[in-house]
């Protein structure tokens, strides 16, 4: 006797958007399903890895999550050739860090040179994400967006504070916008509606819902990003039928958790597995909730989520 389990009829779809360009560019979306539900429908484009780049040495980060990197943070041509042909990511997230306001506060021409020398040296899909100061972004990457013209950047994060900026520059120098709200579906939504009011087209926008990390709001984003879905699945919701990315690394490797020390928290285990294990940990949960681009950091995280997405689809493929 064989189960045949029940199935859910969607009538909306992901769309498809392409970022980057010649034989390293990416595809996301074109889901016809929840995430990895082979069974009901179809994914064609598989979850993509971003790995992070920072524009100036990184001062914050934990000893274990500075050692793959050793000799290159304080050069993000070094560190970003290094991601791609040493632990084989599918795109780059440069962020910005030297802009901060409250740090190097580096101009947006000398921002804008930076990145055009990381898209010159690397052929994989390049993500600009500045430093969540909206004055400042809107000036960096309007500024990034002339500069590399025909670069097919990905920019972020766009938000309500300077969508107009950000989003006229996406759409002058053909560039993809990253709607980014504070984990609510109304907000994304109409943040959506704002930049096709604007002028930027359903091909250069995806979606980041903005992300806790493992035990610090996890479940709370994966339960926006899950109706998210539903609405554009099963609702036929067109304002949220956008691929979703996930700038993950951050909130992971912040946490008092992966920072402490093995003298510091003796009980916790070796603190290299324990920032590698919770920054994997969190890809997964967001994968299921239907992340379409993941932000990671540690190339032993990286390598453990693909393992695990090539295991959710080849189980799916099987039944």
């Amino acid at each position: 006797m064989t189960l045949d389990p029940p199935k859910i009829e969607y009538t909306g779809k992901i769309r498809r958007i392409v970022m980057g360009g010649g034989d390293r560019a990416v595809a996301v979306g074109d889901e016809t399903s929840y995430p990895f539900h082979l069974f009901e429908g179809e994914m064609p484009n598989p979850p993509r890895i971003a790995m992070e780049v920072y524009d100036c040495p990184p001062e914050e980060w934990a000893e274990a999550a500075l050692k793959p990197f050793a000799g290159v943070t304080d050069d993000p041509v070094a560190w970003a050739k290094k991601n791609v042909a040493e632990y084989g990511a599918d795109m780059i997230c440069l962020h910005m860090l030297s802009t901060d306001p409250n740090g190097l506060n580096r101009s947006a021409e000398e921002a804008a040179q930076t990145v055009k020398q990381v898209a010159d040296a690397v052929d994989a899909p390049l993500i600009v994400w500045g430093v969540d100061n909206d004055e400042k972004d809107a000036e960096v990457l309007r500024k990034v967006a002339e500069v590399c013209e025909g670069k097919k950047l990905i920019l972020g994060p766009v938000v309500e504070g300077n969508y107009k900026q950000v989003g006229a520059g996406a759409i002058a120098y053909k560039h993809t916008a990253i709607a980014s709200s504070p984990i609510d579906i109304n907000l994304a939504k109409q943040l959506n509606i704002l930049l096709g009011n604007l002028g930027v087209s359903d091909e250069q926008i995806i979606v980041d819902p903005t992300t806790g990390g493992l035990g610090y709001g996890i479940e709370y984003t994966y339960s926006v990003m899950e109706r998210m879905r539903m609405a554009a699945l099963t609702q036929q919701d067109e304002r949220l039928q956008f691929p979703l990315i996930c700038n993950l690394a951050k909130e992971v490797w912040k946490t008092k958790e992966a920072k402490m020390t093995a003298e510091e928290a003796p009980t916790m285990g070796d603190p290299e597995k324990r920032g590698i294990l919770m920054e994997a940990v969190t890809a997964v949960v967001l994968l299921l909730a239907g992340a379409d681009i993941l932000v990671m950091r540690h190339p032993e995280a990286v390598k453990l989520v693909r393992e695990m997405m090539d295991d959710f689809m080849t189980s799916n493929e099987t039944q």
